[in-house]
């Protein structure tokens, strides 16, 4: 008998001894120590077990019953009388099951995601079968603490509408970025709206992921912020630093979004970042930065930094960062009339030819599986 359960039934027998147990209730834990401390239980047995515990569990208290549904939930050889009499105690004992491991199809799996009892609900996170549909109905809760069991539990995958979720939360709350981080299932492309809070090698992967992107689905190329227009930003960077960042935000196609990203961004990196996606000089942005006269402004370290991370990165990586920090939407292509040749041989409305053959991976699977294995080096 494993030293574990010899001890703990040594200590029921004292309790027993002494009147301070409730000999069923000893009777149903000893039952279900020595049945779990075989790897091949008797049907008989488990049989028995069944009909005991049928009879016995709506009266035991509920701490016998709790520490009970923590040792049967996941047991596979667990007979199906005995969880149902667990499993109709509710409360604590409900959410015990479900902790540990009880069985549950799809739909029972949603219907407790999504169950008006917060304790149920909040059962689940650390299970290793959440089904993604469970999983998004557990992010829609908006419950921290949930979120939290949630990017920890590292046996399941966050299905992309959950992990946008969780990465809106990590703008407003700075807790959320640490566990994201530290999952390796997410490629940095995915994570790269984590950008200032992650680390340099982190960080060099998510713009060679973004620069990856960018070949493949290139933005429209900007022309560079005129003299007359950045002059605009740099009279009012000692004045008026939120003037200053809602023109810098505008000319990019954002909103207060990223106006407000900007200016709580007290490292200046994203700052940096825009006015490289405005196609600014690296002498001109470090201008307007010192121009901000802050305390990233009188650190000649940060300065050196941002000016280093200006010129690792090009204007339209920038821009794809700083949007996706921001959580702004990219700015919309503007159509523009092309030229078709009459023997091209996508075809013509004179003409029609075979389609141009389209690739049969999506970019997105590309970059995911190239991230994944560049962040496990």
């Amino acid at each position: 008998m494993p030293l574990r359960i010899s001890a703990e039934l040594a200590h029921l027998a004292r309790l027993a001894r002494d009147g301070g147990l409730d000999l069923s209730q000893v009777s149903l834990r000893v039952k279900a120590d020595l049945l779990m401390s075989t790897p091949q239980p008797a049907q008989d047995d488990l049989a028995a077990f069944g009909e005991m515990a049928a009879a016995l569990v709506p009266g035991i208290d509920e701490a016998t019953a709790v520490i009970l549904a923590r040792k049967v939930a996941g047991w596979r050889h667990a007979p199906a009388s005995v969880i149902a009499a667990l499993r109709a105690r509710g409360g604590a004992v409900l959410a015990a099951l479900l902790r540990h491991g009880m069985p549950l199809d799809p739909v029972e799996m949603e219907e407790f995601a999504g169950h008006a009892d917060a304790a149920l609900a909040g059962a689940l996170p650390e299970r290793a079968d959440l089904s993604a549909t469970a999983t998004l109905i557990l992010v829609e809760r908006a419950d921290r603490e949930i979120d939290f069991a949630l990017m920890a539990n590292t046996a399941i995958t966050l299905p992309r509408a959950a992990l946008d979720l969780l990465l809106a939360r990590a703008r407003e709350d700075a807790g959320y970025a640490p566990p994201l981080l530290a999952r390796r299932d997410l490629s940095s492309a995915e994570i790269a709206p984590l950008f200032l809070f992650a680390g340099e090698e982190r960080r060099l992967a998510m713009l060679d992921s973004l620069a990856a992107l960018d070949s493949l689905g290139p933005v429209e190329r900007r022309e560079p912020v005129s003299r007359d227009v950045f002059a605009g930003w740099l009279a009012m960077a000692a004045d008026d630093h939120d003037s200053a960042f809602g023109a810098l935000a505008s000319h990019l196609g954002g909103g207060p979004a990223l106006t407000q990203a900007i200016g709580a961004d007290r490292s200046r990196d994203l700052a940096a970042l825009a006015l490289t996606a405005a196609g600014a000089s690296v002498e001109d942005a470090t201008r307007f930065l010192i121009r901000l006269g802050d305390e990233a402004a009188h650190s000649v370290e940060r300065i050196f930094a941002v000016v280093a991370l200006m010129r690792a990165v090009r204007p339209a990586v920038a821009l794809r960062l700083v949007m996706q920090v921001s959580g702004t939407p990219m700015p919309a292509l503007s159509r523009r009339g092309q030229h078709q040749p009459a023997m091209d041989p996508s075809g013509t409305p004179a003409r029609i030819g075979p389609a141009r053959p389209e690739s049969a991976v999506p970019a997105s699977d590309i970059l995911r599986k190239l991230s994944t294995r560049r962040d496990q080096r």
